[in-house]
């Protein structure tokens, strides 16, 4: 198991780099985990970050692609909840890159 050290604090995480325990995210945890992909978090990642916890909390799980852009336009609308938009701040793996960053499980259909 790794781990990252953040604020002196160790934080577990699996082999590919998701929270063991997803109790441990914050903020910082966020910064460490996307300095680590080689990602400066921007006010329009923290938004899709936020949308994709409030998506966990309401259904349980890490949505897949497809249900990460229709909520995502749900809630911050077309021009954000597009494909192009999620994969260019996302290095074209949203769904995986986005749940880890945000503090979530893998989605389940992910490689």
């Amino acid at each position: 198991m790794n781990g990252l050290i953040i604020n002196g604090i160790s934080v577990a995480v699996d082999q590919e780099g998701f929270l063991v325990d997803l109790d441990d995210w914050s903020e910082p945890v966020a910064e460490a985990l996307a300095n680590a992909e080689g990602i400066t978090l921007q006010a329009e990642h923290w938004e899709i970050l936020r949308v994709l916890r409030e998506f966990y909390q309401e259904f349980q799980l890490s949505p897949a692609t497809r249900p990460l852009i229709k909520y995502t336009a749900l809630k911050l609308g077309p021009e954000k909840g597009n494909s192009m938009h999620l994969n260019r701040l996302f290095k074209g793996t949203p769904a995986k890159l986005a749940a880890k960053l945000a503090g979530l499980p893998k989605p389940s259909n992910c490689i």
